[in-house]
């Protein structure tokens, strides 16, 4: 992988008080001295500099070394510093000296002469020279100078997770495209998706808990089928959700059309059936055959398609009467899942809450289903309210669908 940066290495100022320059006073400057800013050397330091801008435009690269450290033996102000640095800067990469390179910009970055956004500009630059030359211990050293200097430069925490990434520390690459987003953030920017993906992309392959919350991020960002199936895919892969959590991820993915791939379908059917849901079953499986995403005569699928057949459905009069005569909080839990499946989300919300607090019922299960049958009733504060309740490892489900809820008009 190359890295293309935003910036480049480049001499940005020209000495104004050299003599060769008194010596032709009266002639045109070249138009790229022109456009440059001058700074004057101190008297002390002068002649020096002068000695080793000759040396440099030379390009007696053997020379140089002893010419720098005469200039640095009189340089008493940062201006005589910077330009010390500058001159070395040119000579090292007309010379190609990546090592001589990362000499210059110290010189240069801590002579005090420039803000750090300009010294961050070298960092990020010289880091990505040696990050295309596979020098990528000395990169990482460029892109974490870089960031020391300027925290909210996104591009250089970015450039220091690719550093990482290529040397096999995933976790800190990880953490360092972490820190990218969240600069990005900081400086009152949206993230770039590319940015998030890869951030997210990292984090998982590292097996790093960030990557949860990533995931979530994109997802908030860039909110499309794609970043919510992965998002969520990654959440499952991530924590292994029990059949309970595995279907409140597939009810999100179906209320935000990420499902697209038949087992997307086939295990939403299988997790429904085991907990008796057969209108849930059935209807996601009926969906998944006329989205043509489920071939029902695929052999893997044949046996779901005929037990789910078999099976008997519930009408609205049939849980109007398994709600009287339920004898315990989870009945009543499992029936308003019934009326969720039919749309029928007050119904629903209803049972949840006649369910809270009896013997045996998950609260953080029931607020986490209110505040789904809200957030597909278009009742955005009362959903929030709801999952804001959830506690325990049912929390992070619950972010999910806040994020969802937070996407809604």
């Amino acid at each position: 992988m190359k890295l293309v940066t935003t910036t480049a290495i480049a001499l940005v100022v020209a000495i104004s008080a050299a003599p060769a320059v008194a010596q032709n006073n009266g002639s045109q400057q070249q138009p790229a001295q022109a456009a440059q800013p001058k700074i004057t050397p101190s008297k002390g330091a002068l002649k020096a500099i002068v000695d080793l801008q000759a040396t440099v435009n030379k390009n007696d690269f053997a020379n140089v070394p002893a010419k720098v450290a005469a200039a640095n033996a009189v340089a008493t102000t940062k201006e005589d510093r910077y330009l010390i640095g500058e001159l070395q800067l040119k000579a090292a990469i007309a010379a190609k000296d990546s090592g001589a390179e990362t000499s210059a910009i110290n010189e240069i970055a801590t002579s005090g002469y420039l803000d750090p956004a300009k010294s961050t500009e070298l960092y990020v630059s010289l880091g990505s020279t040696l990050y295309n030359n596979k020098q990528y211990a000395e990169a990482q050293a460029a892109f974490q100078k870089a960031v020391a200097l300027d925290p909210r430069n996104s591009e250089a925490a970015s450039l220091l997770g690719e550093a990482l990434f290529a040397q096999g520390q995933k976790e800190q690459a990880a953490a360092a495209f972490q820190r990218a987003v969240q600069a990005s953030t900081a400086a009152g920017q949206k993230p770039e998706e590319s940015l998030l993906k890869r951030a997210v992309g990292v984090a998982y392959d590292a097996n790093s808990p960030n990557a949860v919350e990533l995931s979530r991020e994109w997802v908030a960002a860039y909110p499309g089928p794609d970043s919510w199936r992965n998002s969520i895919a990654i959440y499952r892969n991530l924590s292994h959700p029990d059949i309970e959590g595995t279907l409140d991820l597939l009810r999100l993915m179906q209320a935000t059309g990420a499902m697209s791939q038949s087992e997307d379908y086939t295990l939403f059917a299988r997790a429904a059936a085991e907990q008796n849901n057969y209108n849930e079953a059935q209807a996601v499986l009926d969906a998944g055959i006329a989205a043509n995403k489920v071939n029902p005569a695929d052999p893997n699928v044949r046996d779901l398609v005929a037990g789910l057949k078999a099976k008997p459905k519930a009408t609205a009069a049939d849980l109007a009467a398994a709600t009287k005569a339920a004898v315990n909080g989870t009945a009543l839990l499992r029936i308003g899942d019934r009326y969720y499946a039919m749309g029928d989300y007050a119904k629903a919300v209803e049972l949840y809450r006649s369910a809270m607090g009896k013997p045996g019922v998950d609260a953080a299960v029931a607020n986490l289903h209110i505040g789904m049958a809200l957030a597909r009733a278009g009742d955005k504060a009362g959903a929030t309210t709801a999952l804001n309740a959830v506690t325990g490892p049912r929390a992070e489900i619950a972010k999910y669908w806040l994020t969802y809820v937070n996407q809604r008009a």
